[in-house]
């Protein structure tokens, strides 16, 4: 069957896979299908049991900390609500957004999508809601707040005795299972069961759908895809200036986001601000070298990956070169996918701030660092799921069928 490549946008003929075979682009090099270890059933089964502890994982308590015979517990979203009463709009939404609501739709619409696959159903929304399913798997986090969860839960334990609810054992099982769920999901054996792809000799395909990678003839351009009913293009419209304005505001952003302070405690009436270098430090000071490592990764070195990433790929495409296409393909494919691990450190905030209420001894809470933090985030992932890889590679073989101009 013909599948479109994501990456380089060439037309593939990909039989069925046996056994432990992957589908690579000859192209880009890039992965198009793997079959091994993948299965409806078990993906179904993670999924929903996902979805089900999602409930007890919000509701529940997740941690609590004891000081001085007092209190506090944190569910999984009093850090939304406190920041909110904070005044910390930006950094709750997106929190709430990324940790609380986009999980419980992204793993609701995949159990029914798969459901329905399983059971032989094909309505006409099946597509449309697999689109959707798949393109909230890059937005919904349980298992990057549970990295945040344990960042905080090292903090605290170091100085404070803290317990672990039973919605923090609800939303550790919820993530493994979220990141199971990714692991044994076969998306192109979903769409093939949704709607099949065309063969090479039932029509000449001449475009791609970007998001379910069905191959049609170029004639379909502007109509909407038979199996995902996205609008088909040829490429994403305004792809170069969406994302050089997105890369531009997450450079903006950044020095802001490193300079000023990412959370203020007020410790005995004293006043003590957090940047991101200085959570580093207190970790290595605790000894807490690993947890030291993954946010010195998450909060310094993967935001900066990303932005210099994508200005090497918009370079690309203002400046064509068909010098380490696949190298570049094969980063902003990176960069996509750990885009969303950057969001650790807020996360780790959004866990302290109900924790640390003891007025009078120590109270924590956002400051203006963490807004510009998330701020950058979220751009640079919109950036990369703005950006079009395939402009590379056009922008390449235009270069190449261009003649050289003799005087």
């Amino acid at each position: 069957m013909t599948i479109a490549c994501r990456y380089c946008g060439t037309l593939e003929d990909v039989p069925p896979l046996a056994g432990a075979q992957v589908a690579i682009c000859p192209v880009c090099d890039c992965r198009l299908e793997r079959s091994n270890g993948r299965s409806i059933t078990a993906a179904l089964a993670c999924a929903f049991a996902t979805f089900m502890l999602l409930f007890p994982a919000n509701l529940l308590p997740l941690m609590s900390v004891s000081m001085l015979g007092m209190t506090r517990r944190s569910r999984l979203g009093s850090g939304v609500i406190m920041l909110w009463h904070h005044h910390w709009v930006i950094v709750a939404a997106l929190v709430a957004a990324f940790a609380v609501l986009a999980p419980f739709v992204r793993f609701g619409l995949l159990s029914l999508v798969l459901a329905m696959v399983h059971l032989g159903f094909r309505p006409h929304w099946l597509g449309r809601l697999f689109r959707w399913s798949m393109r909230l798997d890059h937005w919904a986090m349980p298992d990057v707040y549970l990295i945040g969860c344990m960042v905080g839960y090292g903090r605290l334990a170091a100085v404070l005795p803290v317990t672990i609810g039973a919605g923090g054992i609800c939303l550790i099982c919820a993530a493994l299972l979220c990141m199971l769920s990714r692991a044994t999901l076969d998306a192109r054996t979903v769409w093939r069961q949704i709607h099949p792809e065309i063969s090479p000799d039932t029509a000449e395909a001449a475009i791609g759908c970007e998001a379910c990678g069905l191959a049609l003839p170029a004639t379909a351009e502007g109509s909407r895809c038979p199996r995902c009913a996205l609008r088909l293009r040829a490429r994403k419209p305004d792809a170069f200036v969406r994302t050089l304005a997105l890369v531009i505001a997450g450079y903006v952003l950044l020095l802001p986001a490193n300079i000023y302070p990412m959370s203020t405690d007020v410790q005995f009436g004293v006043r003590v601000p957090h940047r991101i270098v200085d959570g580093i430090e207190e970790l290595f000071q605790a000894h807490l070298y690993p947890l030291g490592v993954l946010i010195f990764c998450t909060s310094i070195a993967i935001p900066l990956l990303k932005l210099l990433g994508l200005t090497w790929s918009l370079l690309s495409v203002r400046h064509p070169s068909s010098r380490h296409l696949v190298l570049k393909t094969r980063l902003c494919h990176f960069i996509d996918e750990i885009g969303r691990w950057s969001n650790v450190d807020v996360f780790t905030i959004a866990v302290f701030t109900p924790l640390l209420q003891f007025p009078g001894f120590v109270t924590t809470g956002a400051s203006v660092g963490a807004t510009a933090f998330i701020l950058v985030v979220v751009f640079t992932m919109f950036a990369s799921r703005t950006f079009d890889t395939r402009l590379m590679w056009d922008a390449a073989l235009q270069t190449q069928a261009t003649p050289a101009q003799t005087p």
